[in-house]
């Protein structure tokens, strides 16, 4: 069995994206790892030719201005980097995405469970969305609880709308669960870059000239009422303890309701879905789930597994 990890990337170093600790958390059981890298101006190439990895394959792109319209342009540079994966599996890591090491075993049995099992189209990730910084995460009904980020190559696969998922020839992907989480660092950045990712993300929806831009000089980010959060008690993945360590801005709630998840009719839902009914209303899910395995074995007994597997 092969595994192929693959990505997409621009400018990583200014909007503050944690390109290096996402490509390290899965590449212990990836066999290349294809990085879709974009015509970036802050040295991100140069980073990314740095990693001290055989696996890595860099395939320099560049975007097109005529894809910035509804986050076109990451669906296409995602393509750019499956169509050169040369696996049986795919396993796609977006840049502000990491894999705890923990589950690296859980997900290498299951892709080797469903290797020979066609009904199998990918595999389906729980999302820890962290928000504001790393001891919170997000709950709210309109972040979505799980996605696709492994898929079978050789049968059609392509990104979906904005990159968020895969579809083949338009249909949903029929897909088991992998038993592992993806911890999203999207927004928890300091907050001169994430103004910036902020206003780089808007362009590829609006146009770069459209785009509204940030005052640089500002040392605060407007976080909205910060609802819906829950403090994490749990562990980073290892690759990321530096950035965790290095925080050094305060979250503040600010008045404007501006988040989506502020809003109240979506406050007054998730309180109802995270209290009385334990999952989401009408969900919106871009896959079919056709099995969800048992996950009680502890991450010894998968290694254990895993081994058993490899001899």
């Amino acid at each position: 069995m092969k595994i192929s990890g693959f990505t997409f990337i621009r400018n990583a170093i200014e909007l503050g994206y944690p390109i290096e600790e996402s490509i390290a958390s899965v590449l212990p059981i990836c066999d290349e790892f294809v990085i879709a890298a974009g015509d970036s101006h802050d040295g991100t190439n140069e980073l990314l030719e740095r990693i001290d990895s055989p696996k890595v394959k860099l395939i320099h792109t560049r975007w097109d201005p005529a894809l910035f319209v509804r986050g076109a342009i990451f669906a296409q540079q995602t393509n750019v980097a499956l169509q050169a994966c040369s696996g049986d599996w795919a396993f796609y890591i977006q840049a502000d995405e990491v894999v705890h090491e923990r589950d690296l075993a859980i997900i290498e049995v299951r892709l080797r469970d469903y290797l020979s099992d066609r009904r199998i189209e990918g595999l389906l990730f729980d999302y820890l969305h962290f928000f504001g910084d790393y001891g919170q995460v997000q709950t709210s009904h309109n972040w979505y609880a799980r996605e696709i980020r492994i898929v079978r190559t050789g049968i059609g696969v392509e990104s979906w709308h904005d990159a968020q998922g895969f579809r083949r020839n338009g249909a949903k992907l029929r897909v088991a669960h992998s038993g592992a989480s993806m911890y999203h660092y999207g927004w928890v950045r300091p907050p001169l870059r994430l103004h910036r990712k902020s206003r780089a993300f808007n362009a590829a929806y609006v146009g770069e000239q459209a785009a509204t831009a940030p005052a640089d000089d500002e040392g605060t980010y407007p976080w909205g009422l910060l609802h819906g959060l829950r403090r994490y008690t749990g562990s980073h993945p290892e690759v990321m303890q530096a950035r965790v360590q290095a925080q050094d801005w305060t979250l503040q709630p600010t008045a404007k309701a501006w988040h989506k998840h502020d809003h109240l009719r979506i406050r007054i839902l998730s309180w109802i879905e995270n209290n009385l009914l334990g999952f989401r209303v009408a969900e919106s899910q871009n896959y079919i789930l056709l099995s969800d395995l048992p996950r009680e074995l502890s991450p010894i007994a998968w290694k254990q597994r895993l081994a058993r597997y490899r001899d």
